[in-house]
């Protein structure tokens, strides 16, 4: 049986240029954009998380983009069950659909498929957390053990949010994590296209910068105060917020707090760039070669003969 459409995905690290890039795929494949986005979901968090601007979102249709508040518990199997939704209204429609974004798990979620992971119960998030801040890292990873001795050997014994996350789905579930993660590809009934973008490091840096810039220009430090009696939730413990909070909380001086975010923001950019080049299924562009994955995309979604519209996306040095 023929594959029922065609997923583009777009994707790429933090600050290389997939905001407008994808719109103007989507402009050329006639369909909508599909954000993968783990914080532009937000309602409240727009320019620390380099949401499509108002003139943006009306260039081409974004589903998933401010579309929750903060408060709203979401997890990956959420986010796979809407955004297939969509991805199968657009194919039934429109042939092919279009995901744009950089969030590794999102991104695997909607391509591999994802076990049901219950939302985790705020008294056992609570609890875990409380015991990491008293006791320390490793008596948290012997917690884990003790819940979970398979999982233990395989999360990473380095990143204390993976690991307090695993005993908060322990104890939330009653069972181990690790009976809940089945490892399997879930296959899908349309074709998948993965593209990729990159740049040299050092150009990928400097875009980085320029981009925290234009959030500090824009008023991220307003958006971080507004959002300080929040930031006890999950979704606002990322990248441009945390730091600030910091900061308000009197533990880092302002210029530490940017200089942080600049670090931290550079970071997640190798860290997206390491995750995406394990994925031999990716076809790499540079961003400035836009005509090029156009035309790569609309070969691949069948459509090679299409008409493409003209470049008259509206610009943002916040671009993701």
């Amino acid at each position: 049986m023929p594959p029922a459409g065609t997923l583009i995905v777009l994707l790429g690290p933090t600050g290389v240029g997939k905001t407008a890039l994808g719109i103007r795929l989507a402009r050329a494949l006639g369909t909508s954009i599909v954000s993968c986005d783990s914080r532009q979901l937000y309602r409240e968090m727009n320019v620390g998380t380099a949401a499509p601007t108002p003139r943006q979102l009306a260039a081409a249709p974004h589903f998933l983009v401010r579309a929750i508040p903060a408060e709203q518990p979401y997890n990956c199997w959420k986010f796979e069950q809407q955004a297939l939704e969509y991805i199968r209204a657009l194919n039934a429609d429109r042939g092919v659909a279009l995901a744009v974004g950089g969030s590794m798990l999102y991104i695997d979620a909607l391509c591999r498929g994802i076990d049901n992971i219950p939302d985790v119960d705020p008294a056992a998030r609570a609890a875990v957390a409380l015991f990491h801040q008293r006791e320390g890292i490793e008596p948290t990873r012997q917690w884990l053990r003790a819940l979970d001795p398979e999982y233990y050997l395989q999360v990473d014994l380095k990143n204390p949010k993976r690991v307090m996350h695993a005993i908060e789905i322990c104890l939330t579930a009653g069972v181990p994590y690790s009976s809940l993660r089945s490892g399997n590809r879930v296959p899908r009934e349309f074709a998948i296209v993965k593209i990729g973008l990159t740049l040299p490091p050092p150009e990928l840096r400097r875009r980085v910068d320029l981009r925290v810039d234009a959030m500090l220009a824009a008023g991220l430090e307003q958006e971080a105060r507004d959002l300080y009696p929040l930031r006890h939730l999950n979704a606002l413990d990322t990248v441009g917020y945390k730091e600030w909070f910091a900061h308000f909380d009197g533990r880092v001086t302002r210029e530490e707090a940017i200089r942080l975010i600049r670090r931290d923001t550079w970071r997640y950019a190798r860290k997206q760039l390491t995750w995406f080049r394990r994925d031999a299924e990716i076809t790499w562009f540079s961003p400035r070669d836009a005509d090029n994955v156009i035309a790569f995309a609309l070969e691949r979604a069948g459509m090679p003969d299409r008409d493409v519209p003209p470049d008259d996306v509206p610009d943002d040095t916040r671009d993701d």
